[in-house]
């Protein structure tokens, strides 16, 4: 099994960041997980095309977790010879979100359909909402769903990826609750967004102190990985985003609750499982 952070960054635009978006490549399957700001680029350099996503799994729907969804959606169907139904999981609100793509994208897809004969018809999406349990499993791979705590964005989910004897969970955007921790349960990995609580509290703005109530912080991290008896904790989606060489800063904070393998993710970031 091996996860690539395909973007690290903030929501804030970063010239040396993309938005948030992880793959996992096990078993001979890709699977996306969100799809934030340039992730198409940063797949490209992997290098995996879109072609070969065999599901994209959101978290949850705040906007720099979908914004590029709708590149994803045109270049597979654009780029595939065929017929390719794209698997698209998410929380409850994801069968809404994927119509309201398709319909800002009718058209560019009427200009497609009329300019290239072959293509007979729209991107295929196959939509699954959801909200805990196994929400994909194949005889190689399974994936479980568990809700996540991150309101007033709900409902959010984190994944667990298990194959080949190893697994992986994505936390995606949450503070701690019984929902995360059930997933993280002896993981090799966790990734999990985090905050510098110091940092942010030093920003003279109510809109940026409005994100401490519903992320978790370096030391709630930490404190997660520890209950679960995690392997690996990676420190992702960082906010603000760490400038080069204050990574250690980062890791001590989480350090201080958890004795495991500490990493600071960054674009490309590859950790094999």
């Amino acid at each position: 099994m091996e996860v690539i952070i395909l973007g690290s960054g903030s929501p804030l635009p970063d010239p040396e960041r993309a938005g948030p978006s992880t793959l996992v490549r096990v078993a001979g399957y890709d699977f996306l997980f969100d799809c934030g700001r340039g992730v198409l680029m940063r797949s490209a350099a992997v290098p995996v095309l879109p072609v070969s996503f065999k599901a994209v799994l959101f978290t949850h729907l705040h906007g720099d977790h979908t914004s590029d969804f709708n590149d994803v959606v045109t270049m597979r169907w654009v780029m595939s010879p065929g017929p390719n139904p794209l698997h698209v999981i998410g929380p409850v609100g994801t069968q809404k979100f994927v119509g309201a793509t398709l319909k800002a994208l009718e058209s560019d897809i009427g200009y497609r359909l009329t300019h290239h004969e072959d293509l007979k018809a729209g991107p295929e999406l196959i939509t699954q909402e959801v909200e805990q349990g196994v929400v994909l499993e194949n005889g190689e791979v399974k994936i479980t769903a568990s809700p996540t705590d991150h309101r007033p964005v709900h409902p959010s989910v984190g994944f667990r990826v298990e194959a080949e004897g190893r697994s992986v969970v994505i936390a995606s955007d949450t503070i701690p609750c019984d929902g995360l921790d059930s997933l993280c349960v002896d993981a090799d990995v966790l990734i999990q967004t985090v905050i510098r609580k110091s940092l942010v509290e030093a920003v003279p703005s109510q809109r940026f102190q409005d994100i401490l109530d519903y992320h978790s912080d370096t030391e709630d991290a930490g404190r997660t990985a520890a209950r679960g008896r995690v392997k690996t904790l990676v420190l992702n989606h960082c906010v603000p985003a760490p400038p080069p060489g204050t990574e250690d800063e980062w890791i001590a904070e989480a350090a201080a609750h958890f004795s495991g393998k500490i990493l600071v993710s960054h674009d490309l970031l590859r950790i094999v499982v």
